[in-house]
């Protein structure tokens, strides 16, 4: 018995488009409602999320019965976290604030058991291995990991095609508001310079031969970056939705609360 096989990573292999939505808030129980929503993929965020390990680890449990790919995002990529999302059970991880080939490597080295990494070995109280309940767990791994690294800065578009070349990342994600902020342009998401950096991106990895990605929860930008090829692309986040249903529900009925 192998580890379990990383659907994902096999979909970016394949160049088959693949549709996430980012999860912010915090909840097994809202994690649940929408991995049930026909989503390919789901961010699980622990950079800007109120997300720790334990509640993490919730949120696969819950998302587990489901199609949807559970994709976590550490605060960030430091080799102790990444070891813990390992061990309860992420096969993908999304690492923010990725800004050269070395630190694209030591990522990918945390990911990955000995030889190939430093991966801790503690497979009997890992949920990853079932408790040792999957006998080819450890000879397997490696090979499901799939190490999605995030490109938000002018120096990371400086080093694209370094950090794209190094073996072991699958896929590049390009994060539109904190590119925005360092190249100048804070809460302007539609500079002109953000989007033709974007465009560029997007035609480098391609080049280099791994997979593109992005948040974009605009249809006609997101259908624009995946017609670019962009092959996994999250198009909205579960508090906007809530937010935006909310709010839109509140306006139809105000009128007559304040009568």
């Amino acid at each position: 018995m192998s580890a379990p096989v990383n659907r994902f990573k096999a979909g970016l292999k394949s160049g088959r488009p693949q549709i996430g939505l980012w999860l912010g808030l915090g909840n097994a129980y809202t994690a649940e409602m929408c991995a049930g929503m026909g989503f390919d993929w789901l961010v699980v965020d622990g950079e800007h999320a109120p997300n720790d390990i334990r509640s993490m680890l919730q949120q696969l449990q819950a998302i587990a019965p489901y199609p949807a790919h559970p994709v976590l995002r550490p605060p960030v990529g430091e080799t102790h976290i990444l070891k813990q999302m390992l061990d309860i059970g992420a096969q993908t991880m999304l690492v923010p604030m990725v800004e050269t080939a070395e630190f694209a490597k030591q990522l990918v080295a945390a990911t990955r058991y000995p030889p190939e990494g430093v991966r801790g070995v503690a497979s009997m109280l890992a949920r990853a291995a079932r408790w040792n309940g999957i006998p080819n767990y450890l000879r397997t791994a490696n090979d499901q990991i799939c190490l999605l690294v995030q490109v938000e800065s002018r120096r990371g578009l400086d080093n694209l095609e370094e950090i794209a070349a190094v073996p072991g990342v699958d896929g590049v994600f390009i994060g539109p508001s904190d590119l925005a902020a360092d190249l100048g342009h804070l809460g302007e998401l539609r500079a002109p310079e953000l989007l033709s950096s974007i465009d560029d991106a997007i035609k480098r990895i391609r080049a280099a031969g791994k997979a593109p990605g992005i948040l974009e929860s605009d249809p006609e930008m997101a259908r624009r970056y995946m017609s670019l090829g962009c092959t996994f692309v999250a198009v909205g986040l579960d508090a906007a939705l809530l937010c935006h249903a909310g709010r839109a529900l509140a306006e139809q009925f105000k009128g007559r609360v304040r009568d």
